[in-house]
């Protein structure tokens, strides 16, 4: 049996298809594209498809990751292109890789936000930041299966800041939906229990600096993976199959690419 993992994006209108409406798509996706799946035993076998950490409904993405079982090798990048052929645009499968590693899921312990506050001066997101900042806790609610919940949102925060219109542009392919001057701000969550999310930090923004949008805040994830204490960023969680790929060229993918039709 082979492992691919795939990295795939939420981008534009499509950032409003739940987890399950993706899961739809991505199995017929896997019947166009023809892609000989590993099934779970039973009386309804499902194809083996394993999600990790999937983003809320409502916000764009970059980093969605996934995992699934073959009963034949293929190439990962062949792969890919017959997969990102066979999906709706804006759900796009942007990279594949044979997995070399174990552990995906345990190397997604942090996410970079971007959040875009269309209709805020970045001076009054930069004073809403630095009182976040030098707060010890930040209280907020959230309802959830057993009712609200108070906990804190500050702990879970690595870091929080304003960045220039141009920098966000120019450093991330994220969805941004419209082009008006606006305040942006970058935002690298630790993935805790309970989780916080973009939400909770812009509920934690109005309550130390009662900084409150006027429009609904577009919110994009730009990465998630391990998160470096040192450096404080995030690195490739798909970074470790890519090195075990090279220090092993001689793979079941290798073989697939040199016997598959063309």
């Amino acid at each position: 049996m082979q492992r691919i993992r795939l990295r795939y994006t939420k981008r534009g209108r499509l950032r409003f298809t739940s987890h399950r409406d993706f899961q739809r798509a991505f199995e017929r996706a896997l019947r166009r594209a023809e892609v000989p799946m590993a099934y779970s035993a039973g009386f309804t076998p499902h194809p083996k498809v394993s999600y990790a950490n999937a983003a809320p409904t409502g916000t764009g993405s970059e980093a969605e990751y996934l995992e699934i079982a073959l009963t034949e090798p293929r190439d990962p990048e062949r792969l890919r292109v017959l997969l990102d052929e066979s999906m709706p645009a804006g759900l796009d499968i942007v990279e594949a890789v044979e997995a070399r590693t174990s552990g995906l899921a345990d190397r997604l312990t942090a996410s970079v936000w971007e959040l875009r506050l269309d209709g805020v001066a970045p001076e009054d997101a930069r004073r809403a930041v630095d009182a976040f900042e030098a707060a010890e806790t930040v209280e907020v609610q959230r309802r959830m299966k057993n009712g609200v919940r108070t906990f804190d949102a500050r702990s879970a925060v690595a870091s929080l800041e304003t960045v220039e219109e141009d920098a966000g542009t120019d450093s991330s392919p994220a969805d941004r939906p419209t082009d008006r001057p606006c305040a942006i701000l970058r935002l690298v969550v630790r993935h805790v229990t309970p989780a916080v999310r973009p939400d909770d930090v812009l509920s934690g923004l109005r309550a130390v600096a009662d900084l409150a949008p006027p429009v609904p805040v577009a919110v994009t994830r730009l990465a998630q993976g391990l998160f470096d204490e040192e450096t404080g960023t995030v690195t490739d969680p798909l970074a470790p199959d890519r090195e075990a790929a090279a220090t092993a060229p001689h793979t079941a993918a290798a073989t697939a690419a040199a016997t598959a039709p063309a």
